[in-house]
């Protein structure tokens, strides 16, 4: 049975709350949102009894001369201004960082434009977007086990992690791109296609432009077959977790890890042995991924690059709620953020814009159904930064006239 992660915690649509919203529609399925899980308090440690350290002796203030050349009494010292608030613990907004080289010798990528635009003090261009086996360690989990979800490795045992990382052993492991020696044929620039599932991408014709990228990524059940002409035919990179996913793609395959059943499923794949617990327990990978599929066909995203961009690129007002537990950013948002950090030219098809009314859901849809929203993510703060990255000259968003 196929779970949507997009429809755990539906909100009615007429009165779905705004990213500016304090205190958004309460989520009639909340009993539905699994791994909500309530952060655990991470205090500093404990500080030695001021008695433990040695009485410092006061000194006193040397007196002040004025330009008179009269004595005045000592200034007394000025109470120290507080400090200024920290982010919550939830938040974390430190990262790991990559030393990984650029792949192309793109001069006009996003990598060398986006410094000069809004989004420059955002971006931070080592955060590793994906995970592999040189990640792991005692003290990375210790560090990432107090973010739950998508954005840390809580609720994963660092014996589940360790074992399913140590697959992501090779080099293809740690990029999104990494045939591009092969597959870019003397071009200079790495193109993607970012393609969601939008309505707007029925009848647009854009299939052969999709096609023409070096790399197209899809994500949630994409359905090409009898829609090639609007949605085209290639897929290079699959972005999916285990409630979204779909086996007829012949692809990388990019975990996006909700819990750890993505961790498990990870090592069953590469293994090709089944499950072993979980949700997925029993089941054998090839029934998703195919007989052949091996090692470096998988990847898997970074928690800290999900933190990230929910951190610093969607900073949705549901954060500051009771739901912030199970707040993040869509998979389709994730995917098209992941090619802005990793492709030198992004296009962007099938993703929300202000006329949304018009379409429906999914271009695939036998009849038309209107946009669904839904607590744990932000639609309306995706579309929001979609229109800015366009503006921004950064993407290039494709709009109906």
């Amino acid at each position: 049975m196929r779970l949507d992660s997009e429809k755990l915690c539906p909100v009615d649509r007429h009165t779905a709350p705004s990213e500016d919203s304090a205190d958004p529609h309460p989520c009639p399925l909340q009993q539905r949102c699994h791994d909500s899980r309530r952060l655990e308090d991470q205090r500093p440690g404990h500080t030695p009894s001021p008695a433990h350290f040695p009485k410092a002796t006061p000194q006193p203030h040397p007196p002040t001369v004025s330009f008179g050349g009269t004595l005045k009494p000592p200034t007394p010292d000025l109470p120290k201004p507080p400090p200024p608030p920290s982010e919550p613990p939830f938040i974390g907004d430190h990262y790991a960082q990559d030393d990984l080289e650029p792949l192309s010798n793109c001069s006009t990528g996003i990598w060398q434009r986006i410094m000069g635009t809004v989004f420059g003090e955002r971006f931070l261009p080592h955060v590793p977007v994906l995970q592999w086996q040189g990640h792991v360690s005692p003290l990375e989990y210790q560090r990432l086990r107090q973010y739950p979800g998508a954005h840390g490795w809580g609720g994963v045992q660092y014996e589940t992690l360790e074992a399913s990382l140590a697959a992501l052993n090779s080099s293809a492991s740690r990029r999104m791109c990494d045939d591009w020696a092969t597959r870019g044929r003397g071009s200079a620039c790495i193109r993607c296609a970012v393609v969601g599932n939008g309505g707007i991408l029925r009848g647009s014709r854009r299939g052969q432009e999709i096609d023409q990228h070096h790399y197209v990524f899809r994500t949630n059940g994409a359905v090409i077959e009898g829609f090639e002409e609007d949605v085209g035919s290639r897929t290079s990179l699959y972005t999916f977790s285990t409630n979204t996913m779909r086996n007829s793609l012949e692809t990388r395959y990019v975990f996006l890890p909700d819990h750890d059943r993505d961790y498990l499923l990870l090592r069953a794949a590469v293994t090709h042995q089944p499950v072993d617990r979980g949700p997925e327990r029993s089941k054998r990978p090839p029934t998703y991924f195919g007989e052949h599929v091996t090692a470096q066909k998988f990847k898997m995203y970074h928690p800290d690059f999900i933190r990230y961009l929910r951190n610093r690129f969607l900073r949705s007002s549901v954060l500051k709620t009771q739901y912030r537990d199970i707040y993040r950013p869509s998979t389709g948002a994730v995917m098209l953020l992941a090619a802005l950090h990793t492709c030198d030219q992004v296009s962007a098809y099938g993703f929300m814009t202000p006329d949304y009314r018009k379409y429906s859901d999914h271009y695939y849809d036998n009849q038309f159904r209107p946009v669904g929203f839904f607590i744990n993510h932000d639609l309306r703060l995706e579309m929001s930064l979609w229109q800015q990255l366009h503006q921004a000259g950064l993407i290039r968003l494709y709009m109906r006239p």
